[in-house]
C-alpha cells in the first residue's frame, strides 16, 4: 500500500510541476506580450485562471497525502496517545466524508452538467467539464489518502 501512496504523490509532484510551469509560461509571454510587444494576447488571462485552478484543486490532494494540510495541535497535544488515535480518526472520517459529497458528488455533478450543456470557455473554446475534472479527481486522491489513513492508524 505504501508503493500506491508513493507512486500516487509523485503523479500528483510531476502533474503540480508541469502546472506551475505552464503558468509561469503562460504569464510570462502574457507580460511580454503586453509590455514588448504592445499587443496582449487574449487567452492568457483564462488559462492563467484555469490552471491556477487545476493547481490548487491538485494540489490539495497531494498536501492531503502528505499529511502536510494545515492544522490546529491544541487539543491533541493535551491527549493521550490512544485518545489522538481516535481523535485523527474522527477527523479523517470528517475529511472523507466532505472529500466525497463535495469533491467526488458534487464536482461529479458539475463535469456532468458542463458536458452534457457543451458550455466552452470564452478565449480557449475548450470544454469546460475538462477544467471542472480536477475537483473530482481530487476527491478520489483525497479519499484514498484518508483511507490508508486509516488502514495505517497514524
Amino acid at each position: 500500500m505504501d508503493s500506491i501512496q508513493n507512486r500516487l504523490n509523485t503523479i500528483l509532484e510531476k502533474i503540480l510541476v508541469v502546472l506551475l510551469g505552464g503558468m509561469v509560461l503562460n504569464v510570462s509571454w502574457q507580460v511580454f506580450s503586453r509590455y514588448v510587444l504592445a499587443n496582449p494576447s487574449s487567452f492568457t488571462d483564462e488559462l492563467a485562471r484555469y490552471l491556477m485552478i487545476w493547481l490548487g484543486v491538485i494540489g490539495t490532494a497531494y498536501v492531503s497525502g502528505k499529511r502536510l494540510h494545515v492544522a490546529i495541535d491544541i487539543l491533541p497535544d493535551k491527549l493521550s496517545p490512544k485518545r489522538q488515535i481516535k481523535l485523527k480518526n474522527i477527523i479523517n472520517l470528517i475529511i472523507i466524508l466532505f472529500a466525497i459529497l463535495i469533491f467526488v458528488v458534487g464536482g461529479s455533478r458539475l463535469v456532468y452538467l458542463s458536458y452534457i450543456l457543451g458550455q466552452k470557455s470564452a478565449a480557449l473554446q475548450i470544454p469546460l467539464y475538462l477544467v471542472y475534472l480536477c475537483v473530482p479527481l481530487s476527491g478520489f486522491c483525497i479519499v484514498f489518502f484518508k483511507m490508508y489513513d486509516f488502514q495505517k492508524k497514524i
